[in-house]
Order: structure tokens, then sequence, then C-alpha cells
């Protein structure tokens, strides 16, 4: 600690699950704090595929940094990106060339998508980590579909083929939203495409949901199967092109749309920070998540590796991001107080993923009892209603939802910006022109940085 006449200072670094719950418990009593985040709102990941399929629109699962903490005068939010950390210096560098330090560094920088080094996946395929991601996929599903309604020869060329890349929650949740969009919503809009489209999910592994049990497996493959879903299990994705996947296995699939959902990464800073690192490359924590020879350096959510009582890295959800958050703030405040800093215990709720229409999969609990089908659809939604933030935001998505079940009308499928999803049907007399526009659209009420969803 610095001076102790001197308030202390907390710096934290991502305005994800875990730097929002820290941020939220120090700021009930009136610690300094600042909160770095290249965007200015906070975004409920799990539910990307639910704005990348027109179920719930941008707004709906972001929510404004400024207007989280607009009580909350200990609590300076500055929309800046991280470039650099010094864990000796308890400091941070932005973009902006400032170099903020203070008595406790929170780093909770989030993740990226991991691309293995597969041959053109980064330049090729759709990721979906951030609100960018999301409404960017949600453009290109509705340009091929529009180009082929207008051109149906294009459906020989793949447009119709929808490639999803990772048999986890993400994959499997993606793959039912779509496949249902797909069979309820496109007929309703494009009678001329009738039941063309087909989507494909592919996994190295043997299974669906790996972390799930044997039932769970077998539910999910069946799920999906009925709703037209083909699976690609025991192959992974050899190379990606602007018209085409090839797989391990020999095969070839035509497409224009690659969904990538095959797993993730720290952030570049995080990576590049002068701390020990671990499976995934994510740094190691102790089990008080603090930074082993920086007791007052903590790593939090995706950006760490938290160990249970065992020893044994917890999986990478937002009940952990969000617990590990507060128990971090509380650790501060202890030592601010004088007092020791106690071990994190993890109260496990079970791990759920939603296949469709009244079709989940749920293991709750420790002693992860399992539900499937219509409960644990339930139980889904109501799960995810409450983590999100806001009461407005519960609203909305509530009424999104209701909407949804009883009807098969999306709302909410608007391109603000298509030219930015335009594709190169090889046919262009205007020469060459890139397969993908990134710059980013802009969801409604939101003002946007140009990063994707993480510090």
């Amino acid at each position: 600690m610095s001076d102790p006449t001197v308030a202390p200072r907390v710096i934290i670094v991502g305005g994800g699950f875990a730097g929002i719950s820290c941020a939220q418990q120090l700021a009930k009593h009136d610690v300094d704090l600042i909160l770095l985040d290249r965007n200015n709102y906070h975004q409920f990941q799990p539910l990307l595929y639910q704005v990348a399929t027109a179920q719930l629109a941008a707004c709906d699962i972001a929510r404004p940094l400024r207007g989280i903490f607009r009580h909350e005068k200990s609590v300076d939010f500055r929309r800046e990106a991280v470039t650099a950390i010094d864990p000796d210096a308890r400091s941070v560098t932005t973009t902006s060339g400032s170099v903020l330090s203070a008595d406790y560094l929170v780093i909770a920088a989030g993740a990226q998508p991991n691309f293995f080094g597969t041959p053109g996946a980064p330049e090729h395929s759709l990721p979906l980590y951030s609100v960018n991601h999301a409404e960017r996929l949600r453009g290109r599903i509705l340009d091929v579909l529009d180009a082929t309604a207008e051109r149906p020869e294009l459906g020989g060329q793949g447009s119709l083929n929808f490639v999803i890349v990772g048999g986890g929650p993400t994959g499997v949740e993606t793959a039912g939203a779509l496949a249902e969009a797909l069979r309820d919503v496109v007929p309703e809009r494009y009678q001329s495409l009738g039941q063309a489209a087909t989507v494909h999910l592919i996994d190295h592994g043997d299974v669906l949901l790996a972390p799930f049990s044997e039932k769970a497996h077998a539910y999910a493959a069946e799920r999906l199967q009925r709703d037209g879903v083909v699976l690609h299990l025991g192959v992974g994705v050899k190379e990606v092109f602007p018209d085409r996947v090839t797989l391990s296995d020999g095969d070839t699939i035509m497409t224009r749309t690659v969904i990538w959902g095959g797993g993730e990464k720290p952030v570049d800073v995080v990576a590049a920070a002068d701390l020990p690192h671990g499976h995934g490359g994510r740094i190691d924590v102790q089990s008080d998540l603090t930074v082993a020879e920086h007791p007052q350096v903590y790593a939090l959510g995706d950006a760490a590796n938290i160990p249970n009582s065992d020893r044994v890295a917890l999986p990478q959800l937002g009940s952990v991001a969000q617990q590990s958050g507060a128990w971090a703030a509380r650790n501060i405040l202890a030592e601010i107080a004088g007092n020791d800093r106690t071990a994190f215990h993890y109260k496990d709720k079970g791990i759920m993923a939603m296949i469709g229409r009244n079709a989940a999969v749920a293991e709750m609990g420790p002693h992860r009892h399992e539900v499937d089908g219509p409960v644990a659809f339930a139980a889904w939604l109501g799960v995810h209603a409450m983590l999100l933030s806001g009461t407005r935001n519960k609203i909305d998505t509530f009424i999104a939802w209701g909407w949804d079940y009883f009807s098969k009308e999306r709302a909410t499928a608007v391109v603000d910006r298509p030219d930015a999803t335009r594709i190169d049907w090889g046919d262009d007399d205007e020469g060459e022109k890139p397969e993908f526009d990134l710059g980013s659209t802009r969801p409604q009420t939101l003002d946007r940085g140009d990063g994707d969803g993480r510090t």
C-alpha cells in the first residue's frame, strides 16, 4: 500500500461480468476506482446468438456502463482500450498514451476467438463474441438469403449452407436457433427458398456439449438432427475459404457463412503481460484470486485460471466471472481494512444450454441434477433473464421471448448498413472486392467503439 492517509485507488480493466461485479461491490463502499473498457457498454455475452438470429435486438443485451454507475460518484469510467499492463507498478497504458497506476489492479479483460492456427479462419469466418460480431453475423445471414431469393442459382454455390464450427454451448445454441429460424421464419418471408437452407455443425470431438452428461450429449444431438442440423463429429476444419470449408476427413462444404465457436483465448494485452500464464494462455491465480508475487494484482473471469478447492481450474462461465468479481472486491475491502484475504469459494449453480423451442438441457447444482425439455427450457429462460443487467433489459427481453415463442415474426431482423456484409460472388465486373467490410454496424441506442466488445 502507498501512503495510508491517501484513499486507495483501484483500476479495473474490462467491463464484462467480472469487472462490473467487482466495481459494483467496491462502489458500495465508495472506493475510488477507474473502470476501463474500449466500449461504453456492458454486454450479456450468453445471448449474443439470439441477436445474431434476430430473436433479440442488440439493445436488449447491452447496457451503457455510464448508466450502470450513474449514481456512483466514486466510479470513473473511461472509454479507453488498454495496450499494456505493468503488474510491478500496478499500472496500465491506454491507447491515448496515458499511464494510469493504482494501489490495486484488477485484470478482467475477457477473451477473444481462438482459431487454433486454422488457415483462413480469421479472415473468412464470423466469430460470436461481441455485439459487433452478432450484428455482422445477422447481416450476413440476411444478405445471403436476400441474394439467393433474387438469384436462385447462388444456391448451387453453397449460399444456403450455414457452417458452425464448435460443438460447445455457443455452437449448439447457435445451431438450434438458426435451424429454427430457417425452418419457421424464412419460408414466411422467402417463399421461393422453401426448405433449401441447411445448418452444418462441426466438432472434432465425438459428442456435443462435452462438459455435460452422456444423456445430454444424446439429447442435444437428437434434437438438432430433428431440426435438420447436419452433424459432423470427430472431424475438424482444415481450412476456411471465402466460398467453402475443407474438413480433416477430406470433405468440402460449399458455404458463404462460417460461424466460429471453436474456442477462445485471452485478449492480446493479457497474453503479453509479464504474469504467469497457464492452460489456455490465461493468467494463473492463487486461491484468493491474486497473482503470485503480486499480492495487489487480481485476475478474473475469462482472463484467469481460477482454481476450485481441488486446485482444478473452474470453467469459463459467466457465473464464475460474476462471483469472482464480487469476491475480489471483498478481498480488496478486507485488505484496506487491515484484514486478511480469503480463498474464493465458488457456488456451483450448474450448467445449461438452449437447443430450441421447448428444448434445453440443464445440470443444476454441484450434484448436477439433470433435466431436459420444456422444464430445462423454462429454467434457462429464467436464469438468463435474471442475470441480465437492468430492469428494462429484463422486461424487453421477456417481451421479445414471448413474442418469438408465440409468433414466427422476427421484428428485429433489420440491417442498418447492408453494405457492411457485402459478399463478392465472383462475378462483379468492377473488380475484386473484399469478402467482408469490417466496419462496425451500430445497434440501437448504443455508441460503440471499434473493438470486439472486450477491453
